[in-house]
């Protein structure tokens, strides 16, 4: 069953933002099949716990707004892949697949329940491959946020023309620190970017067991309407979400109406 709702908190920017003391976080490292993550924990009721992974060129740091805000609802586990981020460079430039088997690897070794995969853009797409190869791993429910790569603009350049269109039109904040991270991820960023260009994700979204959630900022750029309608259509149990005034960096720029929507999608689906 699929369901498509606009959302219904257009500006939630009045919402208190947890304060959090560094005695409530901690930095670990996790290797599987030499490739290293890095993994930033954020206190929280452990009812729920979210993993947030980070989009292309970016890393954890990028996503700390909306990672406080889920606090309230669960303990938050925010991701550097492989190469990005404080994240070692791998010797080689992993698939997808292989990303997803390494979120669910760090899933299972950290004995981890009720989990909440939150995907960005290229993260959606390692999000995918987690449920879908591991369905044993304690993963309650996934969301996509913006989710890549559009079937009919596969390629760097059409992927690159769509992403500066939307900058051009992103909140400062946006650029300055995807900048800074995508100098973080400098070395072999092509092969990276190529890794994500040639995932088909619509062959992934039908072996997707969980409730799936699928954001999209109505401006994005990047992510057509038609695209997440696509993968809404392909995903066993669905709902899509438009954020009115929301570009690609939906998650970045002004999360509260993402918190918002996902905590209901949680309680909609039973899973809070």
């Amino acid at each position: 069953m699929t369901s498509t709702s606009a959302d219904r908190h257009p500006d939630a920017d009045d919402l208190p933002e947890p304060e959090l003391s560094e005695s409530d976080t901690s930095v670990t490292t996790f290797s599987f099949e030499g490739r290293e993550l890095v993994a930033e924990e954020l206190a929280g009721p452990r009812v729920v716990t979210f993993i947030m992974v980070h989009g292309f060129g970016l890393g954890r740091s990028t996503y700390i707004e909306i990672a406080h805000r889920l606090t309230p609802a669960g303990r938050v586990i925010a991701l550097d892949l492989p190469g990005f981020g404080a994240a070692p460079e791998p010797s080689r430039t992993p698939t997808m697949e292989e990303l997803g088997d390494l979120v669910a690897a760090f899933i299972a070794d950290r004995r981890l329940r009720n989990v909440v995969l939150i995907g960005h853009s290229m993260g959606t797409q390692i999000v995918a491959e987690a449920v879908a190869r591991h369905p044993d791993a304690a993963v309650r429910a996934a969301v996509l946020v913006a989710p890549t790569t559009d079937a009919r603009a596969r390629g760097l350049m059409r992927q690159t023309l769509r992403l500066a269109r939307d900058i051009v039109t992103a909140h400062p904040l946006t650029f300055v620190r995807g900048a800074a991270e995508y100098l973080k991820a400098g070395p072999n960023l092509v092969r990276k970017a190529r890794a994500t260009v040639v995932h088909r994700p619509e062959r992934t979204y039908p072996r997707m067991r969980v409730p799936v959630l699928v954001l999209r900022g109505a401006n994005d750029h990047v992510v057509p309407k038609k695209w997440s309608e696509k993968v809404l259509a392909l995903l066993p149990d669905g709902a899509l979400t438009e954020l009115p005034g929301r570009g690609h960096a939906a998650l970045i720029v002004r999360p509260e109406a993402s918190v918002i929507r996902i905590e209901q999608f949680l309680v909609e689906r039973g899973l809070r």
